[in-house]
């Protein structure tokens, strides 16, 4: 493993978030010398963040840590354009009210992760539409496109797969790149802000960004990528059968959360618990070097660790309660899924399928048929099963060992 002088960049590379630094030499001096403000900008697309971004608020979290200053750019400009980057498709254009709401619901995931404060390495939020939106489009081409060519730009993955795949790029955006390296520009300039951060698929806005503001201000800046994430079975980080693992809790129950990072594969326990937690290397080699059963104890330790960094403590406590509840004691625990099911009943297929444990009726009859699905313990084989429930009771619906739901009357 690389070593550096810093304890920025040491901090990154020995918890595993480095990919590629644009000249780690000088990043390493200047980090040692003094502090660094480094941002990391997220588009509010949608009114949370799911665990695909975790990854880079960790980032935000580790320069914190190294005793630098973190900003967080909420892309209320860029989001208006779209980033192309590993997309096949234009994304929907949003309104500015859907953008602003977006933006509200999103902070409250990096209130739980940084610190804000005046201090000098207080973390700042700042909207980028504050300055994009008021950008001339012909001050835009004189000032900010003339250092730009279209060679380059056609180079970059973000445009060259999107026309591989004869998938259409719209003019919109096509200048996103332009408007995410003036960015980084305009933050060097107001906020004395030397580096950018992001996933390895920011590479190419990154090198935008730091060429922009040397070619404009004649300043050097800096850029870090993260690998993506992915699991051990090759699925990127984020999503689940039933959809998104987000970070806000009106997204998605702390006990769902929960759940999903004790079911890491084992694998991965090791690398997550590096990425995702504060636990110490020391106590991260002894949990994944765990073997046989006593490898769920650090999966549980994984869940607990990152359910109480983005969703509190109390909410950790209350998810971790809940799965013992329900998986040693066979019990009903307060956090589980639940489904109202109407006076007249519901048939199972349709159940598991509202419940997001399936994806479709057509997958819900063959985990039926393969008997993985139980109510209250006993075993259902009959797909067209009808499930009703009395007043003032509840069942337990089981989909394999992993899958709870508590079933009630509507």
């Amino acid at each position: 493993m690389t070593t550096y002088n810093s304890d920025l960049l040491q901090l990154l590379n020995e918890r595993g978030h480095v990919h590629q630094v644009t000249d780690a030499a000088g990043l390493d001096a200047l980090a040692a010398r003094q502090t660094v403000t480094g941002y990391v900008g997220f588009d509010p697309t949608a009114p949370s963040l799911h665990i695909g971004n975790l990854a880079s608020i960790m980032l935000l979290r580790r320069v914190q840590q190294a005793g630098h200053r973190p900003i967080v750019i909420m892309g209320g400009g860029t989001a208006k354009v779209g980033d192309p980057s590993g997309k096949d498709e234009t994304r929907q254009m949003l309104t500015e009210e859907v953008l602003s709401a977006n933006i509200a619901s999103i902070k409250s995931s990096f209130e739980k992760m940084l610190r804000f404060d005046d201090s000098e390495t207080g973390a700042l939020l700042i909207n980028n539409d504050d300055w994009l939106s008021e950008l001339g489009y012909i001050e835009l081409l004189r000032d900010v496109g003339s250092h730009f060519t279209i060679n380059r730009m056609l180079t970059f993955d973000s445009v060259k797969l999107r026309l591989d795949r004869e998938q259409p790029l719209t003019f919109l955006e096509f200048n996103y790149m332009i408007m995410q390296a003036y960015d980084f520009m305009k933050l060097s300039r107001d906020y004395g802000c030397q580096l950018q951060l992001g996933g390895s698929d920011q590479w190419g806005n990154i090198v935008n960004g730091i060429e922009l503001t040397r070619r404009m201000d004649g300043k050097e800046v800096f850029g870090v990528t993260a690998p993506l994430i992915t699991r051990a079975d090759g699925q990127k980080m984020g999503k689940s059968v039933s959809g998104a693992i987000w970070l806000n809790e009106d997204q998605l129950p702390a006990y769902d959360f929960w759940q999903y990072w004790r079911n890491t594969d084992d694998r991965d326990v090791g690398r997550f618990l590096k990425l995702f937690t504060d636990l110490p290397l020391d106590e991260i080699a002894r949990l994944e070097a765990l073997e046989g059963n006593e490898i769920n104890t650090a999966k549980a330790i994984l869940a607990d660790e990152v359910t109480k960094l983005v969703r509190g403590e109390e909410a950790a406590q209350s998810a971790r309660a809940t799965a013992e509840q329900t998986f040693a004691g066979g019990g009903m625990g307060e956090d589980l899924p639940t489904l109202d099911i109407p006076a007249e009943g519901m048939r199972v297929g349709a159940v598991l399928t509202a419940l997001g444990f399936t994806a479709s009726n057509g997958e819900a009859k063959r985990k039926i048929a393969e008997g993985a699905v139980k109510i209250d313990g006993e075993t259902v084989s009959d797909p067209g099963f009808l499930i009703s429930i009395a007043d003032g009771d509840e069942a337990r619906l089981s989909l394999g060992k992993k899958k709870h739901a508590a079933l009630r009357k509507g």
